[in-house]
């Protein structure tokens, strides 16, 4: 039994759970150079949308069409996908959860926006909590919220959190998100993509090993790390 997490930039990355392959936020074609894998190479049995924002949603489609892979996401994203030419999709919305045969799924909130590509409606934009053999949290694209300490409560092996800045939240913030949540073990993103979120991962790493008990990881594109 296995959990594996692998980085492809930005805020896309791909799980490995027990051979159910999962990829969060498909953000490829349009991250060239920094993504170096194509929407074209990539499986997935299941995609987790956490909002509508191009630099989350922008491959989902083709890469669920290739594959057949279930789409997870909110009620109007899952909507905006059906009406895209792609059915398999498993609608959630914030605070729900349900168990799918990967293990128990729980969207999060998240405090940011979440328009379509197209100007359609988003809906709320949400995180995801895997309650499995490993807990693990991915924010999303959010502002710090308080209630992180009570996501926190559910022993996180792993937490995914943006400190690039300007859109989410920065690394001080980011930091305090680490105390509030506790997980074991703390990966960065959303950071570096664009000029508005260029930051110093390796020094908030370095704060991260400082103040918290959390152990940071600073992946690199296509690097993997068992969970």
């Amino acid at each position: 039994m296995s959990y594996s997490l692998t980085f492809h930039g930005h805020s896309t990355f791909s799980l490995d759970l027990n051979g159910t392959k999962v990829i969060v936020d498909p953000f490829l074609k349009g991250n060239s150079p920094v993504a170096v894998k194509s929407a074209d190479e990539v499986e997935a049995d299941y995609i987790w949308l956490t909002h509508g924002h191009g630099d989350h949603v922008a491959d989902a489609l083709p890469i669920a069409k290739r594959t057949g892979a279930t789409v997870i996401s909110n009620f109007e994203i899952v909507g905006w996908i059906n009406s895209n030419g792609h059915d398999k999709t498993h609608p959630q919305h914030l605070g729900g959860g349900f168990q799918h045969p990967f293990g128990y799924l729980k969207m999060t909130p998240a405090l940011h926006g979440s328009m379509l590509p197209d100007g359609s409606n988003g809906g709320m934009a949400g995180g995801f909590l895997l309650k499995g053999d490993k807990n693990i949290y991915i924010a999303g694209d959010t502002a710090l919220f308080s209630d992180m300490a009570l996501i926190g409560a559910h022993d996180i092996d792993l937490a995914i959190l943006p400190i690039g800045d300007n859109f989410t939240m920065g690394p001080d913030d980011a930091l305090l998100a680490v105390n509030y949540l506790k997980p074991k073990v703390v990966v960065p993103c959303h950071y570096n993509t664009f000029g508005y979120i260029m930051q110093d991962a390796d020094a908030w790493a370095k704060r991260v090993d400082l103040e918290t008990d959390a152990k940071p990881v600073v992946m690199e594109i296509e690097e993997t790390i068992e969970v």
